[in-house]
């Protein structure tokens, strides 16, 4: 039995690794876009209909029946956040001029 299962536990969890890899990333439009910019205008109905499918997709679940209600969209916000990090911040450094060094 322990034979069968060492290699099928490293089985999963390579392959729940590659799923994290190949997870989508956020596209230059959603780096520059609500929530993460703040808008000059009002918000619209379809960002704040983007902004509820980002939390669902790091796992917030919005149903009326959650007693950890601020915690757990704080926590979900966070998730998005640093998905933002990763994504969208060094596609901004890169395109920030850095100063010359000859000051």
């Amino acid at each position: 039995m322990k034979r069968i299962t060492t290699p099928l536990i490293a089985c999963l969890l390579l392959c729940g690794s590659s799923v994290a890899l190949a997870a989508p990333h956020l596209t230059p439009q959603q780096c520059n876009d609500y929530p993460f910019k703040q808008p000059t205008g009002e918000i619209t109905h379809a960002q704040l209909k983007q902004e509820l499918e980002e939390l669902e997709a790091v796992g917030y679940d919005p149903s009326g029946d959650n007693i950890n209600y601020p915690s757990e969209l704080m926590t979900a916000e966070a998730k998005v956040q640093a998905e933002y990090r990763q994504d969208c911040l060094p596609l901004t450094q890169a395109a920030t001029p850095q100063p010359s060094q000859n000051d």
